[in-house]
């Protein structure tokens, strides 16, 4: 069974960085694309940054210059460093893979931005 599982979530000042990972197991992800996503309480899920199986990227407009996703197929690991958070970043982030045409999501990090 294809599992994911976020870390690296917590409470951080205004300007403060986290760096979140995603470990996947259960099938092979290396021409997967991944990605996170986040969702603030009673707002939608937005895509927060994509990344293929080619590395390339894509980021919301709202993260640009401050966040870089990264992955490293041999840990079937995906990350994302944020840098410059802002309390507008406050969300839950979940971790997203695309393999065969389903998406599987882990359970969610919670990612708190005081200001």
């Amino acid at each position: 069974q294809v599992q994911l599982v976020e870390s690296g979530g917590g409470l951080v000042q205004a300007g403060g960085s986290l760096r979140l990972s995603c470990v996947a197991s259960g099938s092979t992800f290396r021409f997967s694309p991944m990605g996170w996503y986040r969702q603030a309480t009673g707002k939608q899920r937005e895509l927060v940054a994509r990344i293929t199986s080619g590395g390339n990227t894509n980021y919301a407009d709202s993260v640009k210059g401050r966040f870089t996703i990264s992955r490293d197929n041999a840990k079937n690991t995906v990350y994302l460093q944020m840098n410059s958070l802002k309390p507008e970043d406050t969300a839950v982030y979940y971790c997203n893979i695309g393999l065969w045409g389903n998406n599987y999501w882990g359970q969610g990090t919670q990612v708190t931005v005081s200001s």
